[in-house]
């Protein structure tokens, strides 16, 4: 029998709920891997029989606690993360069986060493860019040493045959996905960004696959139909906002909830957050282990260097989506992500010719009052 924590008394509601979701889980004998990023490769997890759980922290709660072993001056992501491993608040680290982490910024990766102290973590390495040969070939022995982690971990067999179902299934849930987030080409959105990026982030705590994509299909029924009905034909003075760089769920209030309220539609994610991971499916006719790696290789992250499928994708969501501005949102101590965005303004505001701004901040409260100002007087000028 899975034992819950000690501490589960002291927990609110809904994450004692969480705790006793994922203990049930576990009582049925599911075994449970936790992730933090796209490039995971939920394909070979779900053919190990085993569920993915997203471990990514989206509150400032724990990072007192992460900061007991962490410099202060460190990103929020990797700070809340660990800070509810080590607090034992997160149900989804407690009850996750294995750990599977990838080096995409020097933060996490050493994080990963304190991690894998509290609980077995499987370090998958990024080649440092895209298109060289030999970063398929890194890559691809990457995507073979989790394959062969999970299977000594769970004592299964990956075979041919449950990859290729398990690809099958996940390109069936892309496009699901893919069809919500392009709620938001449709003029006016029949939907806010604040909706959509909750649903996204909720989604990851369903561990029921068939539900998952239920409720998601019936989601976009309903909003198409409204639009048909209600929205279809009229025109909307409100701006629509693309926002792109680092993952937003700890900062939903903060950045979304706030550009919507000052009178923007939020209609478009080009992060982690959005459909990047979604719009290209894995190949179902080549080999498997081919397929993902060349699948997951693809995705563009700031991590890569070059990186020139950022500034393809954000350039093609621009048009798609019909956006006015963009708003770039970093999280401190992002490097990557920082440096990058001067390119990214460059392209944004020469190339594309839209407004653009740059948004770094962190998971408190205490630049709420800025970041509100600052983001008034963007929209102002749109």
């Amino acid at each position: 029998m899975n034992k819950l924590p000690d501490k589960l008394d002291d927990y609110n509601e809904a994450r004692k709920q969480g705790f006793l979701k994922v203990k049930a889980l576990k009582d049925k004998g599911v075994n449970v891997v936790g992730v933090f990023c796209t490039y995971t490769p939920f394909e070979l997890i779900y053919a190990a029989g085993a569920v993915p759980i997203g471990l990514c922290g989206m509150s400032e709660e724990t990072i007192p606690d992460a900061e007991a072993h962490l410099p202060k001056n460190l990103c929020p992501l990797i700070k809340s993360s660990y800070g509810f491993a080590v607090s034992e608040k997160c149900p989804f680290f407690y009850f996750s069986d294995m750990i599977v982490g990838e080096t995409t910024c020097d933060g996490k990766k050493k994080m990963y060493e304190l991690l894998n102290k509290i609980k077995h973590t499987h370090v998958m390495h990024l080649p440092q860019g895209q298109k060289k040969e030999h970063a398929f070939d890194y890559w691809k022995n990457e995507m073979l040493e989790l394959k062969k982690a999970l299977e000594q971990k769970f004592g299964v067999e990956i075979t041919d045959e449950k990859l290729r179902e398990a690809i099958k299934e996940r390109n069936k849930e892309r496009k699901i996905l893919l069809d919500y987030f392009e709620l938001g080409k449709l003029i006016p959105s029949p939907i806010s960004g604040y909706d959509v990026n909750t649903v996204i982030d909720s989604l990851g705590f369903q561990f029921d696959r068939a539900t998952q994509r239920e409720t998601v299909l019936a989601k976009t029924k309903e909003l198409r139909e409204k639009y048909e009905r209600e929205l279809k034909g009229k025109t909307s003075d409100r701006p629509r906002i693309l926002i792109t760089g680092c993952p937003t769920g700890g900062v939903r209030e903060k950045i979304i909830k706030t550009i919507e309220d000052l009178g923007a539609d939020v209609v478009a994610f080009e992060n982690c957050c959005g459909p990047k991971e979604k719009v290209e499916l894995v190949d179902e006719t080549i080999d498997p282990i081919d397929a993902l790696t060349k699948k997951y290789l693809n995705i563009n992250c700031s991590v890569m260097t070059p990186n020139p499928g950022r500034f393809k994708s954000l350039g093609e969501m621009i048009d798609e989506y019909s956006v006015d501005g963009v708003v770039e949102v970093v999280l401190q101590a992002c490097h990557t992500f920082n440096v990058e965005s001067y390119n990214i303004k460059d392209f944004v505001t020469k190339e594309k010719g839209k407004p653009y701004i740059l948004i770094e901040t962190d998971y408190s409260k205490s630049d709420t009052g800025q970041v509100n100002t600052r983001l008034n007087a963007f929209l102002e000028m749109i």
